[in-house]
């Protein structure tokens, strides 16, 4: 049995909200699709606070917003709007180009509200790359959930466990709610090649090994694992295929030619890119990293 890669997340703020952030890492860059994970902490936000990311532009990724808490109003340049509540799952593929904005919904900004939840990316394979962008919106009733003997899945994104989740996925993809309630265990199989578990909260063991709150460990490949619950825990589990070859991540782009990322940081500065329709508040390009 070989030792799980251990990754720290660091702290991270977006707009106001504090994010841990474990992908990208020096230490992993990548597990199955996934490049990119953030954990939006359990936030509470007084009547008239709240999240508004203005309008930013993605290359070459697949977005996933997960929430546990709160809600987010999703809209981007191929005209979607759409109020995104706690269990629902918001996937947006970015494609050649695409613009979107994240803001707390007008009613629960008046009220105050708690915000906690997950933002992924997954990348494209290099064939869809440049491809179109698309957008889809999948309620919490939609996802496919296992619950026995005090373990509960519910599939987010791609298969595993025998279940599969309705979201087009564009590669091999596993995404996966766990929640375990004290004293209950769950077989992790080797069904996908690479897997990264994350509590988010309570205390568990791996193989027998404390698991740390808060950090993303990477399971060794072919090999089966046990998770046992020491107290109710609530974790995820991603993975899926091997990347098929390296990804370059600048600001919002993935690709895997950074000529592609140049020239999407060249149009953004430049305003040729799509709109989101009814926005004029833009996020500006960051300056270039050396």
């Amino acid at each position: 049995m070989h030792s799980p890669l251990v990754i720290r997340p660091r702290a991270e703020d977006v707009e106001g909200q504090p994010i841990l952030r474990p992908l990208p890492s020096a230490q992993c860059r990548s597990v199955g699709p996934f490049v990119f994970f953030d954990h939006m902490l359990e936030t509470r936000y007084p009547p008239g606070k709240g999240m508004n990311i203005r309008q930013h532009p993605h290359i070459g990724l697949s977005t996933l917003t997960y929430l546990f808490a709160g809600q987010i109003q999703h809209k981007d340049s191929l005209g979607s709007d759409q109020i995104v509540e706690a269990g629902d799952v918001s996937w947006m593929t970015a494609g050649s180009a695409i613009a979107h904005v994240e803001r707390t919904p007008a009613p629960l900004l008046a009220q105050g509200f708690a915000m906690h939840g997950l933002q992924v990316w997954l990348a494209s394979p290099q064939e869809q790359e440049q491809g179109p962008g698309h957008y889809s919106h999948h309620p919490a009733s939609s996802l496919p959930v296992s619950d026995n003997l005090g373990v509960s899945i519910r599939m987010i994104a791609g298969s595993g466990f025998c279940l599969e989740s309705p979201v087009p996925v564009l590669s091999p993809t596993l995404y996966a709610e766990l929640r375990l309630q004290t004293a209950t265990s769950l077989l992790i199989p080797t069904e996908h090649p690479q897997r990264a578990l994350y509590v988010l909260d309570g205390e568990a063991q791996l193989d027998g090994e404390p698991l740390p709150v808060h950090a993303l460990v990477v399971l060794p490949e072919g090999e089966n694992a046990t998770l046992f619950a020491e107290s109710d825990c609530h974790a995820v589990l991603i993975g899926g295929a091997p990347l098929d070859g390296p990804r370059r991540i600048n600001w919002n782009f993935v690709a895997s030619d950074p000529a592609r990322i140049e020239e999407a940081r060249q149009r953004w500065a430049a305003g040729d890119w799509p709109q989101v329709p009814g926005e004029s508040e833009r996020i500006e390009l960051p300056p270039a990293r050396h």
